[in-house]
């Protein structure tokens, strides 16, 4: 048995450990991939050299044509390593348009599927306001490919989905998580900058872990599957969740739940893991 899970173990191959245009390689079929406005075009941010900041020939983010199961889909990976994985203007156009192409493909009669790998921090503050018009297209263009497929969103690690993309993530038609992901509307530095070390020590990385990390989100019902960090099992995942095609009512259409769980919540006490799955808990 020890022999068998040594073996299982090294035949892994971390989701991690790759790069944004490796890891949308990785989830669409052999041979299938096909990327869309590839750094050869030279499409980056104008507003971050004048900042004194060296940009990226991809502005940090992969966009991916293929197949995954033999049916057409679109891959969007978001580089972490580039700026925290966050969005600018030419980033976020890339994600909103081709979400917006792959509705335009399915009202055509092609059913053209979304896989999105949220590594970011949320909006680029050198480009704040740009940055936020982006992701509310990009928000409005997952709700309306969604009525048609299911989008599916992927959060591994190491640097987590923050800021307006969690809210994006939320209107995922399923949300996946790693232990190593981390999944929250405000980042612990900025807690911890507006509500003071009391209330969140973004050094503690144990106590951050136990309220946004993976594994807790899972036990919380606020995300639809957990994951090892192994490209198969990822890719095993994403197959089982397209083969169940569109869930029966969408987790941002339940927002009067979660309101009414969130307002019996004690807030002058301190949340930990346990008080936290149990105000998710389900009647």
């Amino acid at each position: 048995m020890a022999e068998q899970n040594i073996a299982r173990l090294l035949a892994q191959r971390s989701f991690t450990e790759l790069g944004a245009r490796e890891r949308a390689r990785a989830l669409l079929d052999a041979g299938s991939f096909r990327e869309l406005l590839d750094p050869f075009a030279r499409l980056m941010s104008p507003w971050l050299p004048k900042q004194g900041i060296v940009p990226q020939a991809d502005d940090g983010v992969v966009v991916a044509k293929g197949l995954i199961d033999g049916q057409p889909a679109v891959v969007i990976a978001i580089e972490g390593a580039f700026q925290g994985g966050s969005l600018g203007e030419v980033g976020g156009a890339k994600i909103a348009g081709a979400l917006e192409l792959a509705a335009e493909d399915n009202r055509k009669g092609t059913p053209t599927r979304a896989v999105l790998l949220l590594e970011t921090g949320g909006v680029r503050l050198q480009e704040a306001n740009l940055g936020l018009a982006a992701i509310a297209e990009i928000q409005a263009a997952i709700v309306e490919l969604r009525e048609f497929q299911p989008v599916i969103g992927l959060v591994a690690g190491p640097v987590g989905c923050f800021g307006g993309m969690s809210i994006a993530a939320g209107l995922c038609s399923y949300l996946l998580v790693t232990r190593e992901a981390r999944l929250g509307l405000n980042g612990p530095q900025v807690i911890e900058q507006e509500a003071g070390l009391d209330e969140y020590d973004s050094r503690d990385r144990p106590f951050i872990w136990s309220l946004t990390g993976g594994e807790q989100r899972h036990a919380s019902g606020l995300v639809d599957g957990y994951v090892s960090d192994d490209v198969e099992a990822i890719r095993g995942e994403l197959h089982r969740l397209f083969a169940q095609g569109k869930p029966e009512t969408e987790r941002s259409r339940r927002h009067a739940w979660f309101l009414e769980r969130l307002g019996a919540v004690d807030t002058t006490v301190q949340a930990d893991a346990a008080a936290v799955r149990s105000a998710y808990k389900r009647a």
